[in-house]
């Protein structure tokens, strides 16, 4: 018994076959993206060094850099981020996120007027990241520090938002 398949029918098969070929194509995207809540739970978050403390003198304020513990191999120069380590003492700090609070602009920082600046919009910040000026709708997010055999760690592998940090400005580890 061989069916004769009529021309209609054979392209109406095609046609759902492509049609369903493309909805798995147009579907990984969105599956990948309803698990990547899932995956963001497992990626590393964990203390990386930004030097030994000699780096960072009492009373200024330095630019350091660290990698990105979540580097891919095509980050690139975009793993390395700075940040801005302010030294209070010998034992105090507040490491801050280079990041403009309004829109993410890096800030700039002016020892001779111990201001944090953005040149995107005109925000503003005192030395100790509080809000001075400007659009900015707070201060500077800061990074969690701790210090360990002479060396400044921070918590990396996430970016400081009011959700990792808090309101209150985090307080550093001593170990």
């Amino acid at each position: 018994m061989t069916e004769n398949v009529s021309r209609r029918a054979a392209l109406l098969k095609l046609g759902v076959l492509l049609n369903a070929l493309v909805a798995v194509i147009l579907a990984i995207p969105v599956v990948g993206y309803l698990f990547s809540a899932v995956e963001r739970k497992h990626r590393y978050t964990g203390w990386v060094s930004l030097g030994p403390l000699a780096e960072f003198p009492a009373g200024q304020t330095r630019l350091a850099k660290f990698t990105n513990p979540q580097r891919r191999p095509w980050d690139g120069k975009t793993a390395d981020i700075p940040c801005w380590v302010r030294n209070i003492d010998t034992q105090t700090f507040q490491v801050f996120a280079i990041n403009c609070t309004h829109l993410g602009c890096p800030v700039r920082w002016f020892p001779q007027s111990q201001l944090f600046m953005c040149p995107c919009h005109g925000g503003v910040y005192y030395a100790d990241g509080a809000r001075a000026a400007g659009p900015p709708p707070r201060g500077l997010f800061q990074y969690r520090y701790r210090i360990q055999k002479g060396q400044l760690m921070i918590k990396a592998g996430e970016l400081p938002t009011l959700a990792t940090c808090g309101a209150i400005e985090p307080i550093g580890e001593k170990s």
